[in-house]
């Protein structure tokens, strides 16, 4: 029988290398598609870089310098057998991957200084669990850029501001990072809740696929006002003009106190590292964002 310590390890070092140097298919061609859009040749040549980047990568280099910090989202079923082994594993897995990929160190200890060197560390990697239905568990590796991390928000609004207040803030923020965090960006955005909430909402929709639209048509339809009022800015990858300054912006919310009105705003660069795999009650391994042949 295989060891389920071992299954887990090995399925998460694979997520973190396909993360750090293949984008999953929706990423990549909507760059592609940016860039056959594109009417200004400053922007063109930009995204045209970027998509040659992203050959060299998927030979196993890694896309950028920033492999990120080592965050995982994790849905354990409720009859997984194998949940106390998946916090070992993954952190393992993640001092492998920073020797034998290589990714770059980014643990550092706020306190005292100093660099773990392995991407571990205090409460490093970071994993959000979920409890779902179920026998199986699905982890997503999602390393995450320190550049497009500082021009993430949280904006505690009052509440009579109203949604008019809302696409303000995450316009206004996207003005003022300009390029600095490597545009063509993915916006998530996070209402309601309480801070921690709003800014936890916000980062869980950079890893929806682009194609994917809120279920409910009045955040369908927030998503598409803020997209185009991005990209009618003329910001343009990297800053330096030109139609696509963001590839998607998501929106999601949670109830909200009548006194508050927080909103958490997630930039991702172009960048989009994320990987996902589902590993059944038998540790069977099925790769959903960066399938196997014949998965």
């Amino acid at each position: 029988m295989n060891d389920p310590y071992q299954v887990i390890h090995d399925t998460t070092f694979r997520l973190l290398k396909k993360a750090v140097t293949e984008l999953p298919s929706d990423i990549k061609e909507a760059l592609e598609t940016a860039r056959n859009n594109e009417t200004d040749e400053t922007a063109k040549t930009q995204l045209s870089a970027i998509l040659t980047n992203l050959e060299i990568a998927e030979t196993g280099v890694p896309m950028c310098q920033d492999t990120g910090i080592m965050i995982f989202y994790v849905k354990v079923g409720a009859k997984f057998p194998f949940a106390g082994e998946i916090k070992e594993a993954i952190t393992q897995a993640c001092r492998k991957a920073t020797k034998e990929i290589p990714i770059r160190p980014n643990a550092v200890n706020p306190i005292v200084g100093g660099n773990s060197g392995d991407n571990t560390g205090v409460k490093i990697p970071w994993i959000n669990w979920e409890i779902v239905d179920g026998d199986s568990a699905q982890i997503t590796a999602f390393p995450k850029g320190g550049g497009s991390e500082n021009a993430s928000i949280v904006g505690m609004l009052k509440p009579g501001v109203g949604l008019t207040g809302v696409k303000k803030l995450v316009v206004d923020n996207a003005f003022s990072y300009m390029g600095k965090a490597c545009a063509p960006n993915i916006i998530g955005v996070g209402i309601g809740g309480g801070a921690d909430i709003a800014i936890k909402i916000a980062k869980q929709q950079l890893m929806r696929p682009l194609n994917d639209k809120h279920p409910e048509p009045e955040v369908a339809k927030i998503e598409e006002e803020l997209m185009d009022a991005i990209n009618s800015s003329g910001i343009g990858p990297m800053g330096l003009g030109g139609k696509t300054t963001v590839l998607g912006v998501k929106v999601d919310y949670a109830m909200r106190h009548p006194a508050s009105l927080p909103v958490g705003v997630a930039v991702q660069c172009w960048a989009a590292r994320r990987s996902t795999a589902v590993i059944s009650k038998d540790l069977k391994v099925t790769y959903l964002t960066h399938p196997l042949e014949g998965n």
